[in-house]
């Protein structure tokens, strides 16, 4: 047998040795002149000596150097080789070449199935303390003084370890189970369906452009999943090398990477692109997110002529590739990749602009979009409910990292706060990839990390390379420990420690994992910031905006059909269908959609037309400028502004907010809807400057525009019918002034009487209170169906005192103002004045509601940072204001707990204004 075999490789040898002779016609004396005799016997002689010579291999070596066409034609005789004369040439690598090339060192011993050359990972001293990539791949050997040739061969000899394997489990899987009656199940292999055997191939045969298109046809975002896709289960995980499968993922990175060193023309291809928009020959797609779903549906569908409209909620592109993974794991750059050819195939992209709030599916619709791919994330994070979750520096890994990558708060020059990191304890509870995240970005940050997980690190869903690059940074891990209450300063209200259970391991879970369970031992750890990295469910927006839309048990978009949902024309994937997932999984949703997608067109030309007409002025209004059309000072630090802003403008309600950043480098802070005017396409905000931002957004004049403003966020007044003889009260300090304004104005409308007590510092803080001012208006129009109160704290404009002061007097005069009865007080302000206003209603037990435009940084459920802790029939619950509010029962809110919360960033905001010179 061994002979048969031998024999058949040996007449393969020959047959390439004869293929390699025609190649070589053109210039038959180019290895003569090198090798004295004929080049083609030189090879053929020297493959078939039990060793190649270390004269030959450096000559053969130096020629593939060149990247010429004979180089070029090397490769593909070297590639095509049978096993035993590639395994020659790999030992006289070794042999004779690793003096020059460390990394051939020992290559030839297991190879192809056992060794590798290992792509290129930055010593943990040196990245420990930075945000630049760890893993580098093969192109980081440039950095060590290898020229790009150099690398190019050094991936060639990563992709002939390939078999080319017949039933390409890389790409296909491999099947786990066949039972009768049920659908197969199978493991591994590629989710977008990369053609991987051949992208190998044409690699193989230095085809690295060709392959690179490969790939393209079926994942425009290959540097971005290359990267963070979790081979190890995919493609990698069912390589029939079992011992080192072929760096697939590496790979696949390689090939964009190169291109951008390689060809300063790669864009070339895209020009000359006329926009499907202005061809018009295909109805427009809507694409809801730009994280990896939608990038990839929106890239696929451009491709076929589509003319697509991305909506993305975030002032930046990516979805969770941006604020959720850090740089030193995927750089911003390889985004901005994937969008920039999206831009280049006419594709449009709307920021800031939250779909189930900013407008509905059926909005775009009637817009002229024809489909829609929803590919909006889960983004609602998971807590753990124990005690002391509330207290300050308990945070989860959404809101950390999106302060942090995102919002660059690790920049000096951008202004969003990050808790105090550098010498501090820092706990991080799970262990999976998003744990992995941000404890490698507070290690970045000077923390004293350990990772708390409730099994052993051999249960860990992580990636095994980014725990083991987690262990080498320093980080540690607490095994079989389990938090069951965080514990903290009385005075201050930040974390101190936790107490956690010492856990052991039972018998196995649903998930296959053995269960942990507690021994009864409990231990203590400090903790300054606790990190909660526990997963996340499914945001609800979207879903509560649309009540067709059906939906799993755990919140999730269902799909019926393929990726369609059970609203018509809708589809979705990712995590809003699959809830936490991987990107790899997420682009293969957003393929199959657009496959889906693209089919049968119902529309004549003129009704396309018309559609895209429509889609595009709705897309153009989307994208307007939002400027400063009025600017206006109302009191001492305090401005009203108008602002063009046609979709918030056209969405509002009454009670909503607005996420406002100012600037590039500034910070997402809310903003209640003062006034809005759908006609004039424009928004009312007023802006008391006490902070940095708010200072520095008071700052601005008419004329200049704002980075981003998204909205309206938050639920509306809840604004019920009452009788004649009842009132609805309102109280307002300061600025709770223009947030009360609109939720009155609807109750007014409703035909409700309404009864207002505005309280200010003193007479030089009034604004709005003139007869031709908005109060004065409104009393106007309103006649005897509005009451107003006004108070000062120091009694120089109408009753002197606090807003409690009239209130109280009508709770003791029976709940009465003027003969109507309290129907319920609706209270906007400073947090003391609300929690003060909500002590005295309880005990007369008048319904009294709340806004709590809490700390946020995205306003749309991602983070759980604006937390309001509520009793609900006396358990308590985490809710958050810019999902459930930001009205809240007042009766119900954990004043005790939510108050400090405002001070989580005091110090911070005090270092930043004296840095503005604004203190």
């Amino acid at each position: 047998m061994n002979v048969e075999a031998s024999t058949t490789q040996d007449d393969l040898f020959q047959q390439q040795i004869e293929v390699l002779k025609k190649h070589l016609m053109a210039d038959p004396r180019s290895l003569r002149n090198i090798f004295v005799a004929d080049g083609t016997q030189a090879m053929a002689w020297e493959f078939q000596q039990p060793e190649i010579s270390g004269k030959f291999i450096g000559v053969l070596w130096n020629l593939l150097l060149k990247e010429d066409d004979m180089s070029t034609t090397l490769q593909r005789f070297l590639w095509d080789l049978p096993l035993k004369y590639k395994r020659k040439f790999v030992k006289a690598l070794d042999t004779h070449l690793s003096g020059r090339y460390p990394m051939f060192d020992g290559l030839s011993k297991g190879w192809p199935a056992e060794s590798f050359i290992p792509p290129y990972v930055r010593p943990p001293e040196d990245r420990a303390e930075d945000f630049e990539l760890v893993n580098t791949g093969y192109l980081g050997y440039r950095a060590l003084g290898y020229s790009l040739r150099e690398v190019d061969l050094f991936v060639w000899l990563e992709v002939m370890r390939d078999k080319q394997c017949d039933d390409r489990p890389c790409e296909l899987g491999v099947l786990k189970e066949r039972i009768a009656n049920r659908a197969e199940t199978k493991i591994g292999g590629c989710p977008v369906k990369i053609h991987i055997p051949e992208m190998l191939d044409l690699m193989g045969k230095g085809k690295i452009k060709q392959a690179l298109q490969l790939i393209e046809s079926a994942n425009p975002l290959p540097n971005v999943t290359g990267r963070v896709c979790p081979q190890e289960n995919q493609c990698q995980g069912v390589c029939k090398h079992t011992k080192r499968p072929i760096e697939i993922g590496q790979l696949e990175w390689y090939l964009p990477e190169h291109e951008k060193l390689a060809d300063e023309d790669r864009l070339e291809r895209f020009k000359g692109i006329v926009s499907p928009w202005e061809r018009a020959e295909k109805p427009p797609v809507a694409i809801v997110g730009s994280g990896p779903s939608g990038l990839i549906n929106a890239y696929l569908l451009a491709v076929e002529g589509y003319p697509v409209t991305v909506f993305e909620a975030f002032h930046e592109l990516g979805g969770v590739l941006r604020y959720g993974i850090p740089e030193f794991r995927l750089p911003n750059t390889l985004i901005d990749d994937v969008v920039q050819k999206i831009d280049l195939l006419g594709g449009k992209f709307v920021k800031n602009f939250v779909v189930g709030k900013s407008a509905t599916l059926d909005d775009l619709k009637e817009a002229g979009f024809w489909k829609i791919f929803v590919g909006s994330g889960a983004g609602l994070p998971t807590f753990m409910n124990v005690p002391g979750e509330h207290l300050n520096g308990v945070m989860s890994a959404n809101e950390f990292l999106t302060r942090v990558n995102l919002m660059r708060g690790r920049s000096p020059e951008f202004e969003t706060p990050l808790p105090e990191v550098k010498d501090r304890h820092i706990l991080i509870v799970g262990g999976g990839n998003t744990a992995m995240d941000a404890a490698r970005t507070a290690r970045r940050l000077g923390g004293k990390v350990t990772i708390v997980y409730r099994r052993t690190k051999a249960e860990m869903p992580a990636r095994v390379e980014e725990l083991h690059h987690a262990l080498e940074e320093g980080i540690e891990v607490a095994e079989l420990r389990g938090p069951t209450e965080f514990v903290g300063d009385s005075h201050t209200h930040f974390v101190t420690h936790a107490i956690v259970d010492v856990n052991e391991l039972g018998e196995p879970d649903a998930s296959g994992r053995r269960r942990p369970q507690a021994t009864g031992e409990q231990i203590t750890i400090p903790a300054d910031l606790v990190i909660m990295a526990l997963g996340n469910k499914s945001n609800p927006i979207i879903p509560e905006a649309e009540p067709d839309l059906k939906l799993s048990k755990w919140g999730t978009i269902e799909v019926e059909e393929g990726q369609e949902t059970s609203i018509k024309d809708v589809y979705t994937g990712g995590d809003a269908a699959r809830g936490g997932s991987t990107a790899i999984l997420a682009a293969g949703d957003g393929q199959a959609a657009a496959r889906q997608i693209v089919g049968d067109i119902p529309f004549d030309a003129d009704e396309i037309k018309k559609r895209v007409e429509g889609a595009k002025a709705y897309t153009d209004m989307g994208q307007a400028r939002q400027v400063i059309t009025v600017h206006r000072d109302v009191a001492d630090g305090i401005v009203e502004m108008s602002v063009h802003a046609p979709v918030v403008a056209k969405a509002a309600k009454a009670g909503q907010f607005v996420r406002v950043l100012a600037s590039d480098d500034g910070e997402l802070i809310p903003l209640t809807l003062a006034d809005w005017d759908a006609d004039k396409g424009t928004i009312d905000i007023v802006i008391q400057g006490l902070g940095t931002s708010s200072k520095l957004i008071n700052l601005m004049q008419e004329g200049e525009a704002f980075s981003g403003i998204a909205g309206p966020l938050g639920r509306p007044s809840d604004v019920h019918a009452y009788g004649a003889d009842e009132t609805v009260v309102f109280t307002a300090g300061g600025v709770g002034l223009p947030a009360i304004l609109p939720i009155a104005k609807a109750h007014l409308k409703k035909g409700n009487h309404a009864t207002m007590i505005i309280g200010f510092r003193s007479a030089g803080h009034l604004f709005w209170t003139g007869e031709d001012d908005r109060m004065g208006k409104l009393k106007a129009k309103y006649g005897d169906q509005l009451d107003i109160i006004y108070c000062t704290n120091d009694g120089t404009f109408g009753t002197e005192g606090f807003v409690t002061g009239p209130l109280g007097e009508m709770l003791k005069d029976g709940k009465m103002s003027k003969g109507r009865k309290l129907a319920e007080v609706i209270s906007v302000g400073p947090p003391m004045m609300m929690r003060a206003v909500s002590d005295l209603t309880q005990p007369y037990e008048v319904p009294t509601v709340v806004s709590l435009n809490s700390i946020m940084v995205d306003a749309t459920g991602m983070c759980g940072a604006c937390m309001v802790p509520v009793l609900r029939d006396g358990k308590p619950m985490r809710m958050h204001a810019c999902i459930d509010g930001p009205e809240f029962d007042a009766h119900t809110v954990e004043w005790d707990k939510f108050m400090p919360r405002f001070n989580q960033f005091k110090a911070q905001e005090v270092r930043s204004l004296e840095e503005h010179g604004l203190a």
